[in-house]
């Protein structure tokens, strides 16, 4: 199965699009008219040093994303099964599987950048060599509830979103713990708690778009699974203040039988990632320090049949399951990997509001939802 996957903010440098521009030249003057400044000078020259400004960076990207989509498509081979995207590149990955076209979407992203680029005050860091369970257990120890885990990129590499004095006193703990402590460039704590107050005005400019149904299947970084036709604006509102689940989306995608991942735009961030991911066992996080959101609420999920309960809180639908069900029950999910699994752990609320526990021969978390009793 072939998967297309779109970089996203972080993978900008000047020069990115080359002859792009010059390639696509209407959608080109179309994007120039919609930013109100020339997108090609940008990205190539750079001459008033915007491209790593919030509001100019998810513009650029976006379009290059698109225009190398684009030309990829004109070369032919073979195509997609499914698209995802890294944070803003699941703007492009939503654009290719037909949910909007190139001007809808560049003119959500203008704006998604503009109010990014208005939070002030928090930071992001990159942490690298240790995974996300010894993170949250040092911003425990150290008593850093304002800091929230915002991407998982790979078994090893993080990156957390806070107010900047809470980050910077992580710095230590961390690298005694064994990991490297990279502070990021950054306007704000992006895919945080901190990005709450822009989220309800970016809704109203989604309420506002029409949206056509997916003609393909696009992995959401909030879940880690396939959007639904109707969780398009949940979906990108709840992006801005909850984790990017980069780690978990290309797990999902090797359990369906993903072999063949392409990296779409000037980039190859993702590539070297997917490597990463595939190269390295996922071991189970022990809970996230991810505040809660209520923002927009996903699709509710159907009851469990085999259980016999009507649809209620993660936390009741994980008391329930462990009341019932010990380590090692045996499972099935036809939706996503064929054949029997175990539980290795409990169940947990993940991430502030997924039931879910952590399957043994998958290596990843599952929604309670999901599963059925063998």
């Amino acid at each position: 199965m072939k998967v297309f996957v779109f970089p996203g903010q972080g993978s900008q440098l000047r020069g990115m699009g080359g002859t792009l521009f010059d390639d696509f030249p209407d959608l080109t003057r179309q994007a120039s008219e919609i930013l109100g400044y020339s997108i090609k000078e940008l990205c190539l020259e750079d001459p008033r040093k915007e491209l790593n400004q919030t509001q100019f960076t998810q513009p650029a990207i976006y379009v290059v994303n698109a225009l190398s989509y684009f030309r990829r498509m004109q070369t032919g081979g073979q195509a997609p099964a499914i698209f995802a995207g890294h944070s803003l590149g699941e703007f492009n990955a939503l654009m290719a599987a037909g949910c909007f076209d190139f001007e809808l979407g560049l003119r959500l992203v203008k704006v998604r950048g503009e109010l990014m680029g208005r939070v002030s005050g928090s930071g992001m860091a990159a942490v690298m060599n240790i995974g996300q369970d010894r993170i949250a257990a040092i911003i425990g120890e150290e008593g850093a509830q304002g800091v929230d885990i915002a991407i998982h990129n790979s078994p090893t590499q993080s990156i957390i979103a806070g107010l900047r004095e809470d980050l910077e006193r992580l710095a230590s703990p961390i690298e005694r713990a064994g990991g490297m402590f990279y502070p990021l460039n950054t306007s704000g704590a992006f895919h945080s708690r901190y990005m709450r107050p822009i989220a309800e005005d970016f809704r109203g400019h989604l309420m506002n778009a029409i949206f056509s149904p997916l003609k393909k299947s696009v992995i959401a970084n909030v879940s880690a699974r396939p959007y639904g036709d109707d969780e398009v604006v949940a979906n990108l509102v709840n992006q801005l203040t909850r984790p990017v689940l980069w780690c978990e989306s290309v797990q999902y995608l090797l359990a369906q039988g993903a072999t063949d991942f392409e990296e779409i735009g000037d980039s190859d961030v993702l590539t070297k990632l997917i490597a990463r991911i595939k190269a390295t066992p996922l071991a189970p996080p022990q809970g996230l320090p991810v505040a809660s959101d209520t923002t927009v609420q996903p699709r509710a999920a159907s009851a469990r049949e085999d259980a016999h309960i009507p649809p209620r809180s993660p936390a009741d639908k994980v008391a329930a399951w462990n009341q019932t069900y010990p380590i090692g029950t045996r499972v099935r999910s036809a939706r996503t990997v064929e054949g029997e699994l175990e539980t290795r752990t409990s169940a947990l609320v993940l991430f502030g509001h997924r039931a879910a526990v952590y399957l043994k021969g998958y290596n990843g978390y599952f929604d309670l939802d999901e599963l059925q009793i063998v």
